[in-house]
């Protein structure tokens, strides 16, 4: 029985990437890497494809956290701070459940983002929901990344 973790989308474990590992014991984020290498012109915003996508239980989300030397080291931040992967994102029909970071290039020159290289972390939590959120509705997610609330 699976519980939580990650898949590759379709094709995207030809590409010789790995899934993603926690780096050490007590690390929490699982490093997710770019499957494809994204050029980023100075302040250019972008997303870059990882190639997995996550399954959890009911009650779970994946949240998506900058790696800390991104901004230092590459020049690129996670535009919206903190993604979150919700649990019907997986296997949705617009694009599978292909998790993406929306990053920046905050730098003044062109920025280069390897296939292969870490790009964010991936945590696992549960969530909560206030008082009288039990109805909420029923309808199935029919699309991909930003696609709630159309």
């Amino acid at each position: 029985m699976k519980i939580r973790g990650f898949e590759f989308v379709s094709g995207a474990e030809k590409l010789g990437l790995s899934l993603p590992k926690r780096e050490t014991h007590q690390a929490a984020g699982y490093d997710l890497a770019a499957s494809q290498t994204v050029s980023f012109a100075p302040g250019e915003i972008k997303l870059v494809p990882t190639g997995l996508k996550a399954y959890m239980q009911p009650g779970e989300v994946l949240y998506l956290y900058d790696r800390s030397s991104n901004p230092r080291k590459k020049g690129l931040v996670l535009i919206n701070s903190v993604g979150v992967i919700d649990g019907d994102y997986y296997n949705n029909p617009g694009n599978e459940g292909e998790i993406f970071a929306q990053m920046r290039n905050i730098t003044d020159r062109e920025v280069v983002l390897e296939a292969g290289e870490r790009v964010v972390q991936g945590v696992f939590a549960p969530f909560l929901v206030a008082d009288g959120d039990e109805d909420v509705t029923k309808s199935e997610r029919a699309g991909g990344f930003g696609s709630t609330g159309h």
